[in-house]
């Protein structure tokens, strides 16, 4: 048992060519930092595979899947049957990324809600959290999870959260998760702090959302796991606690959420 306090980085990529020939060393430098638990994202339901073959070599590793909205344009829709198939692996852990991205690929807005909403069905039917990737598409993002939810609870993490304070309110009070990545930790982030800062502090999470956004010292360079604990010490920051505690209460929220992610206690 380490006395390093223990976070997980509950999004990254790990199948992406920057990590190549490399995951051992990061899950390593991961452990050091105290991050012992990791979700790696595929973005293309034709690289579960792949990802997958990541989360059974590694046991610190567990993997979520879906269709990543700036790529469904591209890709066979998904459907509720191929999630829920996939969502029978030990280590499939949630559904997604999914969600809704008008900023670069606002042209398929009407298709992205189309497959939004099969991962929404995929995670009421499943139990597993739904992974959400939302960016200037507030309005509509709010009126589809609040209309979903409606019709039938679902639980969700809206990952990499750099939206405005509105989407913020509507998760939280659907009962959502908000999670901070080093978007956060960024010098002129001020407003996506003072977003956190409003939420309520058990519905927080950290990641990476590796290879992107490293937080300083290592902004410009490739994001990695164990960065996750420089987002952790701003967000212990932004909630007046001490960095042990803030990790111990990011930890509860992961496990009150992502239920499947268990380690082995010898793994601990």
């Amino acid at each position: 048992m380490t006395d390093i306090p223990q976070i997980t980085d509950s999004h990254c990529h790990l199948d992406f060519p920057d990590f190549e020939g490399q995951l051992d060393d990061i899950i390593s430098r991961a452990a050091r930092a105290g991050v012992t638990r990791m979700v790696t994202i595929c973005t293309r339901l034709r690289n579960e595979p792949s990802v997958r073959a990541i989360a059974e070599a590694h046991a610190p590793v567990f993997y979520a899947a879906g269709t990543h909205p700036m790529s469904v344009a591209d890709e066979p829709m998904a459907t509720l049957e191929d999630l829920v198939s996939l969502a029978r692996h030990p280590k499939f852990v949630g559904i997604g990324e999914t969600g809704l991205d008008y900023h670069y690929t606002s042209e398929s807005m009407d298709v992205q809600q189309q497959s939004l909403r099969i991962h929404i069905a995929a995670a009421r039917e499943t139990g597993l959290p739904l992974i959400i990737h939302s960016r200037d598409a507030d309005e509509d993002m709010a009126a589809i999870l609040s209309e979903e939810h409606a019709q039938g609870a679902f639980s969700c993490v809206m990952h990499c959260y750099s939206s405005g304070p509105e989407l913020a309110k509507t998760a939280v009070e659907l009962g959502f998760y908000l999670s901070m990545s080093g978007i956060a930790t960024f010098p002129r982030s001020q407003e996506v702090r003072d977003i956190f800062a409003a939420a309520p502090v058990d519905r927080i999470l950290v990641e990476t959302d590796a290879p992107y956004l490293a937080p300083p010292p290592h902004r410009g360079k490739r994001n990695e796991p164990s960065y996750s604990a420089l987002t952790a010490q701003v967000g212990a920051e932004v909630f007046g606690l001490s960095y042990a505690d803030f990790a111990a209460q990011t930890q509860a929220n992961f496990d009150r959420l992502f239920t499947k992610a268990k380690l082995p206690a010898e793994a601990v």
